[in-house]
């Protein structure tokens, strides 16, 4: 009876979702949350200055029915809104993938 206690305590603690961290970022579009603490973060993302070293280039889209393409993000003030919360990393190393931001449609998706 403790170890089931144990362990339903444990599984109820970890907020992080589960099978995030395998997607690849190349497929991550739609309504974003910018999460203010990197551990309930889905992703770790670090903002490039340049297009070339980035992942993926990202378009901003001002309505959320709109971004629905690889690289086309919306972001959202709500969290439960949100498909997929992300943390800005200040450090490179530290991130799961980078993002160059651009102001033409045609250039978002995915810079693998």
């Amino acid at each position: 009876m403790i170890s089931f206690i144990l362990s339903l305590s444990i599984l109820l603690w970890n907020k992080e979702p589960k099978g995030f961290s395998q997607i690849d970022p190349c497929e991550i579009y739609g309504k974003v949350y910018i999460e203010p603490n990197p551990r309930y973060a889905h992703f770790k993302v670090y903002e490039d200055e340049s297009e070339a070293f980035a992942d993926i280039i990202i378009f901003e889209e001002e309505n959320s029915l709109y971004a629905d393409q690889v690289g086309h993000w919306s972001f959202v003030d709500d969290r439960d809104f949100a498909d997929v919360y992300i943390y800005f990393e200040k450090d490179r190393s530290l991130a799961d993938f980078s993002v160059y931001y651009t102001d033409y449609e045609s250039f978002a998706g995915c810079n693998r």
